[in-house]
Formats: C-alpha cells, sequence, structure tokens
C-alpha cells in the first residue's frame, strides 16, 4: 500500500470518526463528560469555519492535521468501545452532519477576537 492510500484511508477515518462523535454525543447512553468532548470536538470538526484560517501560512493548516486528529483521538477513548463501534457503524451508513453550532461558536469567537485585534494592530500615535 503507498503512502498516499495510506493517507487517504487515515483521512477517511477521521472523518468518519468526527461524524461518529456527533451522534456519540447525543445519545443518552454515553457518559456525561463523554458527551462534552465529543460535542465539543465533533462541532469544532464539523464546522464550516475554522478557528484559524487556512489562508494564514503553515498554521492555518495546525488545526486540520494536528488539532482535530488529537482531539477526536482523545474523545474516541473517553466513549465506551461498543457504543463507539456502533457509532462508527451508523457514520459510514449516513450522510456527513454539519454542525450549525460550531459554526456560531467560531463566529462568536472570531466577533469577540475582531476588537482585540484592531487594539493591537492599529496604529497608534507617537
Amino acid at each position: 500500500m503507498s503512502m498516499l492510500e495510506t493517507a487517504k484511508r487515515w483521512a477517511r477515518g477521521i472523518k468518519r470518526d468526527a461524524a461518529a462523535l456527533w451522534l456519540a454525543a447525543r445519545d443518552p447512553r454515553v457518559p456525561w463528560y463523554a458527551k462534552v468532548a465529543a460535542g465539543a470536538v465533533a462541532a469544532y470538526a464539523l464546522s464550516p469555519i475554522d478557528l484559524i484560517p487556512d489562508f494564514i501560512p503553515v498554521i492555518g493548516y495546525l488545526d486540520d492535521l494536528l488539532i482535530v486528529p488529537l482531539g477526536i483521538m482523545l474523545a474516541v477513548r473517553l466513549v465506551p468501545v461498543g457504543l463507539m463501534q456502533e457509532f462508527r457503524d451508523e457514520a459510514t451508513r449516513s450522510a456527513r452532519p454539519v454542525s450549525r453550532a460550531g459554526l456560531i461558536f467560531m463566529v462568536a469567537v472570531w466577533i469577540a477576537a475582531a476588537p482585540a485585534l484592531l487594539w493591537l494592530f492599529w496604529p497608534k500615535p507617537v
């Protein structure tokens, strides 16, 4: 198997796990701490807006390459194994959800950060 095929398979697994965590966050059989972690990770991973926009060189892709996979791995470990397999199977069969909560959260972060960024970069009188 080539390295490209391995990377594609890994990326498909990450996408599937993000959708499975979205399902886990809504299931009553999942412990509350796993629901919190799964909901937060799924909301961010499925959000159409990134915390760090991809057009920013290097760090723009940092969340996609490090933060999201690490968050998914943590949340997956918190969900009981049998349930996680059930959610993975269901995520494979169903369409990928979109997180409106994640979108609203990311927009709120950017709105809250805008005044700080303006103050930081606005030219100061000498």
